[in-house]
């Protein structure tokens, strides 16, 4: 195992009462605090797409993401673990490294600039350095983005099996929407009724690729628009990111675990989510990448 099970279930009185729920209503399930790398939610699925590679005989794992993703930070972290090396394909062109990418440099990984390609075009550079370490005499087993496959999923059935375990009257999971295993694995053990998913914009088309990942492709998902384009600054994630930090001391990130509670303070709003219904907020992670963000020395001046 990369990690140590289940993470902690945290009350959330006081940020509860601040967006209008019951102080008893809330909870925060930290998965900030999973152990591996500092940290989030890619490494549930990690433990299953890594074990898939060592049954594989592999010695380098490939993946891919944005220049501060934490998948790639954890992807990292996880080959330092098992023994194996780490190849971490990431778009645009080489910046200084801050934030996540100063931690995948500490686990040792190699790091491959992308330059000007599109994401959607990023899976075939992936294909093609692994394809370049297999000549080189490597094995090399290609992580998905984000970590989420059929595989990477169930790291998140698991999760909502030991939320239930955790807090048996669980009426609703809010969660960050990115690459969809997340989400994909909580519907999977809770019920499509029982997540709430917020699309940080980082996919076209999220309710797809949440459903290629169900047995049932036409369950109706409940998921609530980005706000805003990927990566950007929202002024309800600043302010969200604030409220919980100012409640209950916990730091949250802007591209994922803001825009996840920024989703959850609308939807209370607006009367999807219930005073007297208990709810969890996942912290998935992501706080490096709040070191490295663009806009990160402009939040508080």
């Amino acid at each position: 195992m990369l990690a140590t099970y289940p993470t902690p279930l945290d009350p959330a009185p006081r940020l509860a009462e601040a967006i209008g729920l019951n102080p008893g209503d809330l909870y925060v399930k930290r998965d900030d605090l999973i152990g591996l790398g500092g940290g989030g939610n890619k490494v549930r699925k990690l433990e299953h797409t890594v074990r898939q590679a060592l049954d594989r005989r592999a010695t380098v794992l490939v993946t891919s993401g944005a220049a501060q993703s934490n998948h790639a930070r954890l992807t990292a972290a996880a080959a330092a673990k098992a023994g194996l090396r780490a190849v971490l394909v990431l778009e645009g062109h080489e910046t200084p490294a801050v934030g996540n990418l100063l931690l995948d440099r500490l686990f040792g990984a190699e790091i491959v600039w992308a330059g000007d390609l599109r994401p959607a075009d990023l899976g075939e550079r992936v294909r093609a350095e692994a394809e370049r370490l297999t000549g080189l005499g490597e094995r090399a087993e290609v992580i998905p983005f984000g970590g989420s496959s059929v595989l990477g999923a169930k790291g998140y059935e698991e999760c909502g099996h030991e939320l239930r375990q955790q807090l048996p009257d669980l009426h609703t999971v809010v969660t960050a929407l990115g690459s969809g295993g997340t989400m994909a694995g909580l519907v999977r053990a809770l019920g499509p009724g029982k997540v709430y998913g917020v699309d940080v914009g980082a996919v076209p088309d999220p309710r797809a690729v949440v459903a290629a990942l169900l047995p049932d492709p036409g369950i109706d998902l409940r998921i609530r628009a980005a706000a805003g384009a990927y990566g950007v600054l929202a002024p309800a994630v600043k302010e969200a990111m604030t409220l919980v930090a100012r409640t209950e001391g916990i730091v949250l990130d802007p591209v994922y675990t803001g825009r996840a509670a920024a989703g959850l303070v609308e939807a209370v709003r607006e009367g999807l989510i219930e005073p007297g219904r208990t709810t969890v907020l996942l912290h998935s992670g992501g706080l490096p990448g709040l070191f490295g963000h663009p806009e990160a020395s402009e939040i508080y001046v």
